[in-house]
């Protein structure tokens, strides 16, 4: 998925963003003969990323590196603001991190991903600057989105600023600091949202069609959100009332199928090179109208200090949790890192340019795979760049 961090990278205006409605977010050169710039595959985490990205993080407690990268803490909480906390995906530990730097570190704005009302199956990149701002992008966008594309902005924007992304986004964020360098001062805290993959906007479109509502009739898309772990809901003809409001697990069986091969490429889920990061403690069973959750790892040192001071001014609620407790509630993202390893070995053998990704244990969480799982990282690999003629330059 395109981050859009190779926008503002783009020093000409040659490369801009295209959403291929089954496969995501691509960049695309609207010019010939751009030259010999590589400031856009610079920024790129999909072409490269080297581990150099955790620049300031060597203080880290090593709790869990391999598997998850440099944790100093690990909470389990929620956003002491009841709405915030309702409307969130988990528990609105971000959102409501984004609000205490709003209110009381100066951040002039939030920059994150909220949907376009224009088209109630897209993203856009979105500028909150206050508490009902925030409120209103609450709730996860399982859609194509690329918040990096106004990274320029930042740099321009009175007073520095919050950004919440995917850990791809926090890729793209860390990398684009090597063309903006401004950027450094320009942002106060890396938010990452915990993510398994991001589905093409194919997905959202085949799951409403597959619930009998016509597509020209829908105005509003909720994909999270409302209870913990809510619910997909969908509005027709600006109705207060949703049309169709079916269970998240439910929603998210049938989106995940349309993740495009990139997320199955990317070597983290959890936002690494955020200073906090933030996700569903899945590790017990969620009673009947429970209130959500977040779990929260603190990553670097600005982040245990903004986290902190927010607990202690009531905008968090949490308790420290031991790591197990990251282990039970997400045990997917180990073996995800090691079946990377096996994929992009794969894509080798069959000749075809891979991701360089310089100083993560992908090997060493591979070596920790079972011969089956081993196995279906390379050949389910070679199934797919055979079916989809991966090995044939593409063109867009």
């Amino acid at each position: 998925m395109g981050c859009g961090a190779c926008v503002p990278a783009c020093p000409d205006g040659f490369v801009r963003l295209v959403n291929r409605e089954s496969e995501g977010i691509r960049p695309v050169v609207t010019a010939e003969g751009c030259g010999t710039c590589d400031k856009c595959l610079t920024v790129c985490p999909g072409w490269q990323l080297p581990k150099y990205a955790f620049e300031g993080n060597g203080e880290q407690i090593n709790l869990m590196r391999s598997d998850w990268g440099p944790i100093k803490e690990i909470w389990e909480g929620y956003a002491g603001d009841d709405n915030l906390r309702y409307f969130s995906s988990s528990g609105g530990a971000s959102s409501a991190l984004a609000l205490y730097c709003l209110e009381k570190e100066g951040v002039g704005q939030v920059i994150h991903t909220g949907p376009d009302h224009e088209t109630a199956w897209s993203n856009q990149t979105v500028f909150s600057k206050t508490k009902d701002q925030l409120l209103e992008q609450t709730g996860s966008r399982y859609a194509p989105a690329s918040p990096c594309d106004s990274l320029s902005e930042i740099v321009t924007a009175q007073g520095p600023s919050v950004f919440i992304g995917k850990p791809c986004d926090i890729q793209g964020l860390t990398k684009a600091k090597s063309i903006f360098p401004e950027l450094k001062k320009g942002i106060e805290l890396k938010l990452s949202i915990f993510c398994a993959g991001t589905p093409s906007t194919a997905a959202t479109l085949k799951l409403i069609e597959s619930l009998n509502v016509p597509q020209n009739q829908v105005t509003g898309i909720r994909y999270r959100g409302r209870g913990w772990p809510g619910t997909f809901a969908v509005w027709m003809n600006g109705s207060k009332k949703p049309a169709v409001d079916i269970p998240y697990s439910e929603a998210w069986g049938f989106l995940q199928k349309y993740r495009p091969f990139r997320c199955y490429l990317c070597p983290d889920g959890t936002g690494e090179l955020a200073d906090i990061s933030c996700g569903d403690p899945w590790y017990r069973k969620i009673r009947d109208k429970e209130q959500g959750y977040s779990l929260i790892l603190i990553r670097t040192k600005r982040g245990k200090e903004i986290f902190h001071k927010a607990l202690k001014e009531g905008y968090i609620m949490a308790e420290k949790v031991k790591p197990e407790v990251l282990r039970l509630s997400q045990p997917e993202f180990p073996a995800k890192r090691g079946a990377v390893w096996g994929r992009l070995l794969a894509m080798k053998m069959f000749g075809i340019p891979a991701p360089t990704y310089e100083g993560w244990p992908l090997f060493e969480c591979w070596t920790k795979l079972s011969a089956k799982e081993k196995t279906k990282s390379i050949l389910g690999t070679a199934r797919r760049i055979i079916a989809k003629k991966y090995y044939r330059p593409m063109r867009y």
